[in-house]
C-alpha cells in the first residue's frame, strides 16, 4: 500500500510532475541522500507500482552518485552511450535509457540529495536547456522541503541529548529552603531540578523540549519521583512542580497517591494553558483532600495565573521574581505586591516571595505582608544535608544568580 503524503511531499511531487511532463519522460523523483543509501522519497511515474515513494538503492550503484562525482553527465539524452552508466544496476532494470539529474541544494549549502528525470527510451532532446529547467525546479523543492528537514534535525539532535537523561532516571533534584521572612525558620523547601552544565540552558527550557519530543510527561514524572525521595530526609514540605497536563495522566496521578500528600505543595506554573478547568479541579479534588496544598507559580509574571487563582482557589500564591528583585527600591513594585498579598489574603492563601537575593528585598517583603521566601539569600539549591532549621535574615550574598541561571523547578512547563 502507498504511503501517505505530507503536505511538503505532495508539493514536490507537483514540481516533478511539471519535470516529466515538460520533459516527455516516464519517470521523476526527488531523493535523499545519507551515507551508504539513495532515498527515493517522492517519486512521480508512469508505473507508481514499480516506483513508490520510499524505494532505496545502495548510493555507490545509482547514476546520481556517480554524476555527482564527476563520472557522468548531468543530462545524459542517451544512456547506451555511456560505459560507465551501462554497467550500474538502473541501466539493466528498470533499464534506463535517458536521464537528467541536478542537487538538491538547502540554504546552507548541504547538499541533501538529487532532484531527476528518467525515460525508457533514448530522447535526443535531452539538453542543457532541460537541466536549466530542473535546477529551477530542484531549487523550488529544496525551499519546500527545508522546514521538515530542519524540524527533523532538531529532533535528532534533541533525541539524542535527552536519552540519556531519560535513561538515568531524570534530571538531577535539589532542594532550596523555603523560610519565614519573619523569622527566619524554614518552613519547607523547594525541588529544583538539574541539567547538564554544558548544555547551557534553563531547566524549564529542557523540559519543553522534551514535551517537543513526546516524552516531557516522562521526564517530569521521572523528576518528580526524585524530588519525592527526599521527603524521606527532610522535615518541612517539599514543593514539587508539575505542568497541568501532565498532572492528568494516569501515572502521575498513580504516584502521587502513593506520597505523603500532607507534606507535598504542588506548584502549578502560569505558562502552560489550562484546557479544562473542570477536569483540573476534578483530579485535583481527592489529592488535596488528602491534605496536598496547591501554589500557583510565577504569580505577577503574565495574565494566565490571576485566572488560575481564581478558578483553582489555590493555598499557595508563588510571587514571581520579576517583581521581588528590587522591590525594596522600587515604589510600583512594593504596590503591586501589596496588591497581591491582599489577592491571596482575600483567598486565604500563603504568600511565598521567589528570587529574593538582598537584605533590602527581603525586610519589604516582610513588611508587606508576604508569608514566606525562597532565593539566593537564604540559601542556595543543594542536597537535602545541606538544608538548616533557620537562616540569618542578615546575610551578604555573593554572586547573585543572574536571569539565565536562576533557579528552575522540577519540571517547568511549555511555554
Amino acid at each position: 500500500m502507498a504511503r501517505a503524503r505530507t503536505e511538503s511531499a505532495q508539493q514536490v511531487a507537483e514540481l516533478l510532475k511539471t519535470a516529466r511532463e515538460a520533459l516527455g519522460l516516464s519517470l521523476a523523483f526527488m531523493s535523499r541522500m545519507d551515507e551508504t543509501t539513495q532515498h527515493l522519497e517522492v517519486v512521480e511515474s508512469a508505473l507508481p507500482l514499480l516506483f513508490p515513494d520510499g524505494t532505496q538503492r545502495p548510493r555507490d550503484t545509482t547514476f546520481c552518485q556517480h554524476i555527482m562525482d564527476g563520472k557522468l553527465p548531468a543530462v545524459m539524452p542517451d544512456v547506451t552511450k555511456f560505459p560507465v552508466a551501462m554497467r550500474l544496476p538502473a541501466a539493466k532494470m528498470p533499464r534506463i535509457r535517458s536521464y537528467v539529474s541536478v542537487p538538491v541544494v538547502l540554504s546552507d549549502g548541504t547538499v541533501y540529495g538529487t532532484f531527476c528525470a528518467a525515460g525508457f527510451g533514448k530522447d535526443k532532446e535531452l539538453s542543457k536547456r532541460d537541466k536549466a529547467l530542473m535546477e529551477v525546479l530542484s531549487h523550488a523543492a529544496s525551499l519546500i522541503i527545508e522546514p521538515d528537514v530542519r524540524n527533523r534535525e532538531r529532533r535528532a539532535e534533541l533525541e539524542h541529548r535527552l536519552a540519556p537523561v531519560v535513561d538515568a532516571g531524570g534530571p538531577l533534584v535539589v532542594l532550596q529552603p523555603i523560610v519565614d521572612v519573619a523569622t527566619g525558620r524554614r518552613i519547607g523547601a523547594e525541588a529544583l531540578s538539574r541539567f547538564p552544565q554544558d548544555w547551557n540552558q534553563a531547566p524549564d527550557v529542557c523540559f519543553a523540549e522534551a514535551h517537543e519530543l513526546g516524552i516531557g510527561d516522562h521526564l517530569e514524572i521521572l523528576a518528580l519521583r526524585k524530588a519525592a525521595e527526599h521527603l524521606a530526609h527532610v522535615d518541612g514540605y517539599v514543593a514539587m512542580n508539575i505542568s497541568p497536563t501532565t498532572l492528568l495522566t494516569d501515572e502521575c496521578l498513580d504516584l502521587l497517591g502513593r506520597l505523603p500528600l500532607d507534606r507535598i505543595v504542588l506548584e502549578l506554573s502560569e505558562h502552560q494553558q489550562v484546557e479544562d478547568y473542570d477536569l483540573l479541579k476534578g483530579v485535583l479534588a481527592p489529592l488535596r483532600g488528602g491534605g496536598m496544598r496547591l501554589a500557583i507559580d510565577d504569580v505577577g509574571a503574565g495574565f494566565s495565573s490571576l485566572r488560575h487563582i481564581v478558578l483553582t482557589q489555590p493555598d499557595v500564591i508563588k510571587l514571581d521574581r520579576s517583581i521581588v528583585t528590587g522591590v525594596g527600591a522600587d515604589p510600583v513594585l512594593r504596590v503591586l505586591t501589596r496588591s497581591l498579598v491582599d489577592l491571596a489574603v482575600g483567598c486565604g492563601a500563603t504568600v511565598v516571595a521567589e528570587g529574593v537575593e538582598t537584605e533590602a528585598d527581603s525586610l519589604a517583603l516582610a513588611g508587606l505582608g508576604v508569608h514566606h521566601g525562597q532565593g539566593w539569600f537564604y540559601g542556595r539549591p543543594g542536597a537535602p544535608s545541606a538544608l538548616r532549621p533557620s537562616y540569618e535574615l542578615r546575610q551578604p550574598i555573593l554572586d547573585a544568580p543572574t536571569a539565565t541561571s536562576s533557579n528552575h523547578r522540577v519540571s517547568s512547563p511549555t511555554p
